[in-house]
């Protein structure tokens, strides 16, 4: 292409990514786009040219590094999470959660033991934001080891550009043809319909740039064409109402409730029990280890003050408790579990949320906030979540606070009866009593489907509150003592 065609095709490009860019805003589609690629191909220089072509407002770029103390101290993914458009929004990384695979793996710092659950990490990353609405973008841009010699010569002759090269570019260079087979093993891995690599020829620069707003104008272009598909597809749909598994196992049926302790024993216990979590939460943080706390059930079930008694001898830098109301404008901005990742606690801290990820398969499908779709798709999301977890090292414990219909409403009417404690019971608690059966059953179905080996619900009978709260004690002091033996 001649130069003066090359300008008139450039301005073209640009003209109608800011076209697309618009529409994506009004279409609420939160776009990703990852550069990959060798060291010296250019992703800097791709980048720049880019956002020559959208509006700055809409937009951030986060250049990826390794990691910094903060994030060593958390899930490889969650500053990935973290760092995620909301809808409308476009987020461009250079180099990105691929990073572990490649530079990480090749410099040790992952080991080969290690990759076959990474790689599993990033696909399960990327199904659950594209199947969310997510539009994911992959460029590899791709020179060979002769003209990243080249490149690396030019960078280095000159003091105001050799601090962009580092002896790990130089030896990732000298044992290129290794490095290169790291990473199309990884483009083979990780190509997904959803989800495509684009590989690039960055040898000619101007001409990689052309190839780059073209792939990105065909994928805006098809985001665009599938969210109004799908926005169609959902004004035609027929409401149906919510379908019921046809047989889910009755495991709140089994619970014993009149499981009691007289007021002397449950004091007894607690003093003893409380030196104890005492105790182990100075070892969890003395090893690192990461404690996550989640506790659902029925209203007025006694979450509270189960939380309560777990944390009057913690260390009060050393926890937080995550009280979950609704989503709020911001967080509907976002994939749901979003807000969860985010208050992921560091190793050797402990969060307790009070309700959790699972209102999406709770009182969002329940009430209607969720699809169908959505609420069946987050059983998968949520193990999947925890697993990770697990994987790096947390403890995962899940509290179901279960009481019967008569105690809720004894403890209901016994707030309404108490100027203390009235801001505690609202219309909804009265409203979702309505539809105990209801959420019996999806209680039922959430326990039986995300029940992990190591990421378990407990059961907690809570008819009596001094039973319940021992028990939340001794679980927890259980899994962190099993845990700590496994470390010596």
């Amino acid at each position: 292409m001649q130069r003066e065609e090359f300008k008139v095709e450039k301005e073209r490009m640009i003209e109608e990514l800011g076209k697309l860019q618009r529409e994506l805003k009004d279409l609420k589609i939160p776009v990703m786009i990852a550069f990959e690629g060798y060291g010296a191909a250019g992703k800097g220089y791709q980048i720049s040219k880019l956002l020559e072509a959208l509006d700055p407002r809409g937009f951030v770029v986060y250049p990826v590094k390794k990691e910094t103390k903060d994030e060593e101290m958390h899930p490889f993914l969650w500053r990935f999470w973290t760092k995620m458009p909301q809808k409308g929004r476009i987020a461009i990384y250079d180099s990105s959660w691929y990073r572990r695979v490649l530079i990480d793996y090749f410099d040790g710092d992952v080991k080969e033991s290690q990759l076959a659950e990474a790689f599993h990490s990033i696909t399960v990353f990327e199904k659950e934001l594209t199947d969310d609405g997510m539009h994911l973008i992959k460029i590899f841009l791709d020179i060979d080891q002769k003209e990243q010699k080249k490149r690396f010569t030019k960078l280095l002759a000159s003091k105001n550009s050799a601090w962009r090269v580092t002896k790990d570019d130089l030896k990732r260079n000298e044992h290129f043809e290794k490095y290169q087979a790291m990473n199309e093993k990884m483009l083979a891995k990780t190509s997904s319909v959803n989800a495509p690599w684009y590989k690039i020829d960055a040898k000619k620069k101007k001409e990689a740039t052309q190839e780059i707003y073209r792939v990105i104008i065909a994928e805006l272009t098809k985001a665009i064409y599938l969210k109004k598909e799908k926005q169609t597809e959902e004004a035609n749909q027929e409401v149906t109402g919510t379908k019921e598994a046809s047989f889910i196992e009755n495991r709140l049926g089994q619970v014993d409730l009149d499981k009691s302790y007289t007021k002397e024993e449950y004091k007894e216990k607690l003093k003893f029990l409380e030196k104890r979590i005492e105790d182990l939460h100075g070892e969890l943080y003395r090893k690192r280890i990461p404690l996550v706390i989640g506790f659902e059930g029925w209203d007025a079930g006694g979450k509270g003050g189960a939380i309560k008694r777990l944390t009057k001898k913690m260390d009060p830098r050393g926890y937080q408790v995550h009280p979950t109301a609704s989503p709020n404008e911001v967080e509907r901005q976002y994939h749901y579990l979003w807000r969860f990742w985010r208050d992921v606690p560091k190793f050797g801290h402990v969060s307790i949320f009070d309700r959790t990820w699972y209102g999406r398969v709770l009182v969002e499908r329940i009430e209607g906030f969720a699809t169908e779709n959505e609420w069946k798709r987050a059983y998968g999301e949520i193990c999947e979540m925890e697993k990770d977890w697990v994987n790096q090292g947390y403890i995962v414990l899940k509290f179901w606070l279960q009481i019967d219909k008569e105690e809720q409403r004894r403890r209901f009417e016994a707030r309404l009866n108490n100027p203390l404690k009235q801001w505690k019971i609202t219309e909804e608690d009265w409203r979702n009593r309505e539809k105990w059966e209801q959420y019996e059953r999806a209680v039922n179905e959430m326990i039986v489907k995300t029940s992990l080996p190591d990421a378990p619900w407990i059961i907690v009978e809570g008819n009596d509150k001094y039973y319940a709260r021992i028990k939340v004690l001794e679980t927890v002091i259980a899994a962190i003592e099993k845990r700590l033996q496994k470390e010596k």
